[in-house]
């Protein structure tokens, strides 16, 4: 039922049409107009660059053309027609074929590319918000060079991620671009980013950078960099140099050279990172070490069981007293020093979910709130105060998270200033209406949406709702905490690929209010993430959200095109683990596609080879011939076999590449487990080539046997392993 339903929603859907000739290079996010020729491809070896000097740009064109020698990409996934099907079974049961090869080239490239032109109008332009992002990219018919034109170097920085993902290898080893392409780019939004946390699991240097390769390969743009938190302080500051002494370890400290580090690496990929100090709420680790009277509520029960009585969203509590005036002082301090280091424009104050509960151990506010004020009226004057208090120091935009207008329980009471761009986390498109309605800049971060933190489970220990052993809704099968509900995680379910892809955060909402958006930032919290998982959990996700902001989801008619993303992604994909990215797979490699999308087996070249007794048949014009009953036939190395004879007979399925594969030398049956990796030596390059076992074939079968007709599996680079299947049909 499961794949039924899938099937069906895939191919109700408009899919996109792609000829047959359509080429393979696929680059993700997809440009806002992009258009092929068909006269040829182009080799592409040794190239120089024609640009004014810069080093950012020098520095990106090394770093690419690198990238494209070094990894010589095939696509690892394309598009390819739609296969046609019977509504029914019919006696045959076979769909209908399209028959189609893959385009990498057409044939002998007539021109090669020798040169990069390209024109930047403004060199001196700053990576801040709202920098000319544009560009266009053209490789005209015939010529021997790329040309490229962008307002700033920011602009040129993205053309020359399209160049690098539309130089592909042809399948030979020969780099080529496979057609004349016209290409005129700018993003949808000038916020596109990702949000990092290095206060509840600390995150190393190395791991924050290949976030950040990763987002340059997307497109992202805004790297939003959640500091510290109340579980600790990894962050040194010259003031307040005590504060570290909550961070976890010595060794899990961003020293101020690293933080800079991380600074200019970013810029250099065209990646602003906006910091963030959660004030005043969040705060207890670090700021204890300077003086405990500025915090309330670190020693007090964070969690009751009245939600009213809760001091904090979780573990440890602690907020900024508000009424304290050394909290200024030394917020103050701490913000001055912390822009010293991030020279972006912008800068997130936080402010979010604070607690009525936790002022509640402060005399000051107790008595604040004895003369009849709100929590609200509390809030309201930390943004009275805090706000002025701060562009004294250093004049940036602030960010803040949405709380500070809509938080049922503590909103501040009066004026929030129109010029504090507000993050919407919350109640989705609502919010967004909400907060836009009132005039007020809003980067999208809909929880229900693009949290990447989602559905993961509980994480706090000692929770009594995991012990249950028994469905108590078995009779009427709704959900509950263990069985179909969030288990613990508080914005389940997941947020997959698609969920974020679909996100039309503009919904309902007026042109004025559409022009208030100033992008979106997808949020990973850190309570469950550190080195090992950060990447899983980022990417490819992070991607979709990256097309989402840049170019939309929709084609030129106004339709979804999630369909047409899938094999943009899956590909892409396999673009950021070749590039070191760690990025989670998304589904199998083979099978998780609907039916709609298969590639015909003709399409990817499949073939078979047997191996009878340890040996392989020599050719493939041997495979897949039909040994009828007592025959004897020859194969084209001349040895005999008898189609009766008992054998150790495994089938090895594998993919050409768009090279000619040749006889292999292989180990004897016994040795193929399911899940090794054996290597097979191709006789004609004396190249080994590895192979994953995805099923064993051992003991004693007729060499009669057919193997079953299986789908073909997706192209891979000849970085990655090349797919098998041992054995007479699919595992």
């Amino acid at each position: 039922m499961r794949d039924f339903i899938l099937a069906s929603v895939l191919t109700a859907s408009a899919l996109f049409a792609r000829h047959a000739d359509a080429v393979a290079a696929n680059p993700l996010p997809k440009p806002a107009n992009i258009t092929w020729g068909d006269s040829g491809c182009f080799s592409f070896a040794a190239v120089t660059l024609e640009a004014p000097h810069h080093e950012v740009l020098q520095d990106a064109f090394d770093r690419v053309t690198k990238t494209i020698t070094k990894l010589k990409w095939i696509p690892a996934a394309t598009e390819a027609p739609v296969r046609a099907f019977d509504p029914f079974p019919t006696p045959t049961g076979a769909a209908s074929k399209r028959k189609h090869r893959r385009q990498y080239g057409s044939g002998n490239c007539t021109a090669s590319i020798t040169k990069v032109k390209i024109h930047i109008a403004n060199t001196h332009a700053e990576l801040q918000h709202n920098v000319d992002e544009s560009y266009e990219l053209q490789v005209a018919p015939g010529t021997d060079f790329i040309d490229i034109s962008a307002q700033t170097v920011y602009g040129a920085l993205h053309a020359l991620t399209t160049l690098q993902q539309i130089v592909i290898n042809d399948g030979s080893g020969r780099l080529i671009i496979e057609q004349p392409v016209s290409i005129k780019d700018k993003p949808l939004y000038p916020v596109r980013g990702v949000m990092i946390d290095t206060g509840r699991n600390y995150i190393s240097k190395s791991k924050i950078l290949e976030q950040i390769d990763g987002m340059s390969l997307s497109k992202l743009n805004v790297l939003h960099w959640h500091l510290v938190d109340s579980q600790s302080w990894p962050v040194e500051i010259a003031a307040y140099p005590d504060m570290t002494e909550d961070a976890y370890s010595p060794n899990e400290v961003f020293s101020q050279d690293t933080l800079k580090e991380i600074v200019s690496y970013a810029a250099a990929r065209g990646v602003r990172i906006i910091p963030e100090i959660d004030m005043p709420g969040h705060a207890s680790s670090g700021w204890k070490q300077i003086d405990e009277s500025i915090l309330t509520c670190t020693d007090s029960w964070w969690s009751n069981d009245v939600w009213a009585a809760h001091t904090a969203v979780e573990p440890n509590p602690g907020q900024l007293d508000i009424l304290n005036n050394k909290t200024y002082e030394v917020t103050a301090k701490v913000y001055k020093e912390m822009t010293s280091i991030f020279p972006d424009n912008w800068f997130h104050i936080g402010g979010d979910e604070l607690f009525l509960n936790c002022n509640n151990f402060s005399s000051l506010a107790v008595e604040f709130f004895k003369s009849g004020k709100s929590m609200g009226d509390l809030y309201q004057y930390w943004v009275d105060r805090a706000i002025p208090n701060f562009r004294a120091q250093a004049n940036k935009t602030f960010v803040m998270w949405e709380d500070v207008k809509l938080s049922t329980a503590v909103a501040a009471t009066g004026e929030v200033p129109k010029n504090i761009v507000l993050q919407a986390w919350n109640n989705g498109l609502t919010h967004i209406s909400n907060l836009t309605a009132q005039g007020y800049r809003v980067i999208v971060s809909s929880s229900d949406f693009v949290y990447l933190d989602c559905g993961f489970g509980g994480w706090v220990s000692n929770d009594p709702r995991y012990n249950l052993q028994i469905n108590p809704n078995a009779t009427d099968g709704s959900p509950n905490f263990n069985w179909g509900g969030g288990g613990g995680s508080w914005c389940a379910p997941y947020k997959t690929w698609q969920r974020i892809y679909d996100y039309d955060f503009t919904f309902n909402l007026t042109d004025t209010q559409k022009g208030l958006i100033q992008g979106a930032i997808a949020p990973l919290w850190s309570e469950q993430v550190d080195d090992v998982v950060i990447s899983q959990k980022m990417w490819p996700r992070a991607a979709a959200l990256a097309e989402l902001v840049w170019s939309g989801n929709r084609d030129a008619n106004g339709k979804k095109r999630t369909t047409e993303l899938t094999q943009r992604i899956l590909n892409f994909r396999e673009y950021l683990v070749a590039n070191g990215v760690g990025a989670s797979p998304l589904m199998p490699k083979r099978g998780g596609k609907s039916r709609a999308q298969q590639p015909d087996q003709e399409s990817a070249n499949p073939s078979w080879v047997n191996i009878v007794d340890g040996k392989v048949e020599s050719s493939l014009a041997a495979a897949n011939k039909k040994n009828v009953g007592g025959e004897v036939q020859q194969t084209t190395d001349k040895t005999l076999i008898e189609s009766r004879k008992s054998v150790h007979v495994c089938r090895l399925r594998f993919l050409d590449l768009g090279r000619i594969i040749t006889p292999f030398t292989v180990g004897p049956p016994a040795s193929l487990r399911q899940g090794d990796i054996n290597t097979v030596t191709d006789i004609e390059s004396q190249r080994p080539i590895d192979i994953t076992t995805q099923s064993f074939c051992l003991g004693t079968e007729n060499v009669a046997s057919e193997a079953l007709p299986a789908p073909a599996p997706s192209p891979r680079s000849e970085s990655s392993l090349v797919s098998a299947n041992i054995g007479g049909g699919m595992p």
